[in-house]
């Protein structure tokens, strides 16, 4: 008699077999088969497509363990190996899935990603479909939930957003998958660096992708803001723990989306995740300069980051002036002519930004020795319940350092104060109206940080003194090539902050197609609530109708090239907060990272407590038990902090993601080192 069918207590058969229990997702039906431990993988999923007999593609299928939240894809491994026994239910399941990804635009697009690769390659492909370059600057993040309101009304939000989808993409369907002058060092111009549009017609631009379908302009041309009502749907952090909040939400980039519980038709945000811009350049980046311009611009309006009220007009003129270039373009750009398109090329040629500084100039190439700076500065060393009163000194820059002196007559003698701006924050404080130029620096020290304000008479004076600080931060000289385009660039940002004080010299009148509530953020427009709703309107329009003076010669991608460069001056510009709790602290504290320190925040004040420079770091480790991330430095004792609210993963991969980023460079090979960023961000893995 045959033994083979006999069931032992165990659930085991006589023969060593086992019933091994499975979900067929497609079909929505259960099967069970017969196995052993020996069985690889690959041998289950034949025995599983064998006994379905439907004729399908199965080649996108693969085997998905629910309750270890695992991909079995080593289908060379037996079930032994995995662990898998009786007891486990599989489900046979498409790798590729279905996303909704909401882009730094706010519009959603309809995906399929491969669900079994690690984020970070699910990213990278997804960028080379809308041609994005340096997918490694962006990554997903979960969907801030608003606590105010119900979940329901937020579902409804959720689903009138939806609504704005473009056509369903595949990453790597497409010529762009391997488009040979993404990556390569020959690059070729791909758009038109007057207003981003492409060179050539769409077909050709996005080759065979779905994209030439559907509608481009969703990823290279900014929309205007139709409705204020859009603004106020949408969640706004109120406080620096809310904005902390917000960035509980990135996913791991060492894990696939089905390991964290992301499910197929889910609604993930694309975001630049690291503010390191490595060689923006309009030719090639019509679309990257696109998303990151309305990426600043959401957090301006949402209040995300903080700015003054100039800036804030300026940024209005700024955006105001884009949206009607956009409009313009889309129905003029095959009127332009290639001579205007050569003009813009050689006005954009020191537009290229980075956060260390753009393109090597050569007006310092001759130099041989360090310039200073020397003039009459204002300083000011706040204390507690004492008037700030600034005393005039003659100041003295060379190198990092700046040495102050009662009189220009005792210059040669010995300094009355002396400051080592090495690793120090600088930060503006600013009012073009009121003729204010100041400087504020908080200099490290053994038990934190020492501040001085710094004030300048003149914004000239102002543009230079700033720019050797910030390069003294780092370590630099004003030898350094980036100087004299650092200080350009800050006399631009105070340029685009002035006001015509002539309000008669504007030429356009106050126009219905001026929306303030669409341009400010609901702080500015909050200040004018006791007024007559059409008066406000009118006020706030009249401003930033003065500042778009300013920008109304601009070329739609030099303007939003210009609003990146003002984003990038802002003080917070760049900081991803943290809730933490340090070693020795009694309460909750933000910790700060950014792409060449770690800053110690106040929750409540949002001031610098202290600073750590990455270049003066040896190593960090984490504790992943009590969530506990430690950090060792050459020549200062070493950081230690428990995160707080979020898993310590995501500040690990900042740390690591950063360091990462810091190792790229233009005359090298343009692919990506996927497994030295999963050695400096994986931790465990």
């Amino acid at each position: 008699m045959a033994l083979d069918g006999i069931r032992m207590p165990d659930g085991c058969y006589a023969d060593g077999t086992w019933e091994l229990k499975m979900h067929v997702t497609d079909l929505h039906r259960d099967v069970s088969l017969r196995v052993t431990g020996e069985i690889h993988i690959g041998g289950v999923m034949l025995k599983l497509v064998e006994k379905l007999d439907v004729k399908k593609d199965w080649s996108d299928h693969a085997l998905w363990w629910e309750k270890k939240k695992t991909w079995l894809l080593k289908t060379h491994w037996t079930l032994d190996k995995y662990g898998i026994q009786a007891d486990a239910r599989l489900l046979f399941t498409p790798q590729h899935k279905l996303l909704r990804l909401q882009l730094p635009n706010m519009k959603h697009m309809r995906v399929k990603v491969n669900f079994s690769d690690r984020v970070f390659k699910a990213v990278s492909d997804i960028c080379k479909t809308f041609n994005i370059r340096h997918p490694e600057e962006l990554s997903l993040l979960r969907k801030p939930r608003d606590p105010k309101k119900k979940k329901k009304k937020l579902e409804e939000t959720e689903e009138d957003a939806l609504e704005l989808e473009g056509p369903l993409l595949t990453p790597g369907s497409g010529s762009i998958y391997s488009s040979p002058g993404l990556y390569s060092k020959t690059m070729t111009p791909t758009y038109d660096s007057r207003d981003g549009s492409p060179l050539s017609p769409t077909s050709a631009w996005f080759g065979d992708s779905p994209l030439s379908e559907g509608n481009p302009s969703i990823l290279a041309v900014s929309q205007p803001i139709s409705s204020p009502d859009i603004l106020a749907k949408l969640y706004k952090p109120q406080t620096p723990l809310d904005k902390a909040k917000i960035n509980q939400g990135w996913l791991d980039s060492s894990r696939s989306l089905m390991e964290q519980d992301v499910k197929e038709n889910d609604v993930l945000l694309l975001r630049f995740k690291y503010y390191s811009f490595f060689d923006l350049n309009p030719k090639y980046d019509a679309i990257r300069v696109n998303q990151l311009y309305e990426q600043a611009k959401w957090a301006i309006l949402l209040e995300e980051i903080e700015c003054t009220e100039e800036e804030m007009m300026m940024f209005a003129a700024l955006q105001y002036h884009i949206d009607k270039l956009s409009i313009m373009s889309s129905d003029n750009h095959m009127n332009n002519s290639e001579k205007e398109v050569d003009e813009v090329d050689a006005a954009l040629s020191d537009l290229e930004i980075t956060l260390e500084g753009g393109k090597t100039s050569n007006t310092l190439g001759d130099i041989t020795s360090i310039p200073e700076l020397a003039d009459y500065i204002k300083i000011l060393k706040p204390k507690k319940l004492t008037l700030k009163v600034y005393k005039p000194y003659w100041c003295t820059f060379k190198d990092i350092t700046i040495s102050c002196y009662k009189s220009r007559e005792e210059a040669h003698g010995t300094p009355v104060h002396q400051m080592n701006l090495r690793g120090c924050e600088v930060t503006p404080d600013v009012n073009i109206s009121g003729q204010k130029f100041s400087i504020r620096l908080l200099i490290p020290v053994a038990d934190g940080m020492n501040e001085i304000w710094l004030r300048c008479d003149t914004e000239k004076q102002y543009a230079h003194w700033m720019a050797a600080c910030r390069l003294a931060s780092k370590g630099k000289t004003m030898a350094d090539s980036s100087y004299n385009l650092e200080v350009q660039n800050i006399l631009s940002f105070l340029k685009m902050q002035h006001m015509n004080p002539d309000p008669q010299l504007i030429a356009e009148p106050i126009t219905t197609d001026i929306n303030p509530e669409c341009l400010v953020s609901p702080r500015y427009l909050k200040k004018y609530k006791n007024k007559q709703p059409g008066y406000v309107r009118d006020l706030i329009s009249a401003r930033i109708l003065e500042a778009h003076q300013n920008v109304a010669q601009m070329s739609l991608i030099e303007a939003k090239m210009r609003f990146i460069q003002a984003w990038q001056s802002l003080p917070e510009f760049g900081i991803t907060h943290f809730l933490a709790k340090f070693q020795g602290g009694k309460k909750d504290e933000l910790i700060g990272i950014t792409y060449n320190r770690l800053i110690r925040v106040d929750a409540h004040t949002r001031d610098a407590i202290k600073t750590w420079r990455f270049s003066n770091m040896k190593q960090w480790n984490v504790n992943w038990e009590i969530k506990m991330v430690t950090v060792e430095f050459a020549d200062e004792p070493s950081l230690s902090f428990i995160c707080a609210e979020v898993d310590c993963k995501v500040v690990h991969e900042f740390i690591g993601g950063y360091i990462f980023l810091s190792t790229r460079a233009k005359d090298q090979n343009e692919s990506l080192d996927e497994e030295m960023f999963y050695k400096l961000t994986s931790g465990w893995v």
